[in-house]
C-alpha cells in the first residue's frame, strides 16, 4: 500500500467517526460516505468498498442503499461497463449548508432578541448589576461573518455543479 493509499484509509476513519456524531450515522454508512467523499469525481464501485472497508456485502449494500435512499449518494455508469460508480449527491451538500444558514440566522435573531432585551433592562439596573453585552456584540458578529462565507461557498458549489 502505497503512502497516498495509507493516508486515504486513515482519513475514511477519521471522517468516519466524525460523520457518526455529526449526521448520526450508522459506523459503515459513515466509512462508505467518507470513502466516496474522498474518492471524488471518479466515484467509487461496490467492489471497491467491499474490499477497502473490509465489510460483508450484504453490509456494504444495506448501508449504500440506505445513503441513495437519504439521497446522499448517487451514482453514474460509463459506456461498456456496467458498474455503478457511486459520487456524493451535490445536492446533499447544498442542502446541508442551506440548513447550517438558516440555524445561524436564527441563532442570530434570538442573540439580538436578548441583547436588546438586556439593553432595555440596563436602563433600570444599577450599574453593578447591568448586564455586559460584548459577548453579543461579538458573537453577532461572528455570526454574520459565518454566514457570509457559508453562501460564498455555497455560491461556488453551484457554479462547479454546471
Amino acid at each position: 500500500m502505497n503512502q497516498t493509499e495509507k493516508r486515504k484509509c486513515e482519513l475514511v476513519e477519521k471522517l468516519g467517526i466524525f460523520l457518526e456524531k455529526k449526521e448520526q450515522m450508522a459506523p459503515v454508512a459513515a466509512r462508505i460516505f467518507s470513502y466516496v467523499i474522498l474518492r471524488g469525481k471518479q466515484g467509487t464501485t461496490f467492489e471497491d468498498l467491499v474490499s477497502n472497508l473490509c465489510a460483508s456485502k450484504s453490509t456494504i449494500s444495506t448501508h449504500l442503499n440506505h445513503l441513495q435512499d437519504l439521497k446522499k449518494l448517487s451514482y453514474f455508469t460509463k459506456t461498456g461497463d456496467r458498474k455503478k460508480y457511486f459520487v456524493i449527491n451535490s445536492d446533499t451538500m447544498l442542502q446541508g449548508i442551506s440548513d447550517m444558514v438558516e440555524e445561524w440566522k436564527s441563532e442570530k435573531e434570538l442573540h439580538l432578541e436578548i441583547k436588546a432585551y438586556k439593553e432595555e433592562a440596563n436602563k433600570t439596573l444599577e450599574e453593578e448589576n447591568k448586564f455586559e453585552l460584548g459577548f453579543h456584540d461579538s458573537f453577532i458578529d461572528f455570526l454574520e461573518g459565518a454566514i457570509s462565507s457559508i453562501i460564498k461557498l455555497k455560491e461556488t458549489v453551484i457554479n462547479n455543479k454546471h
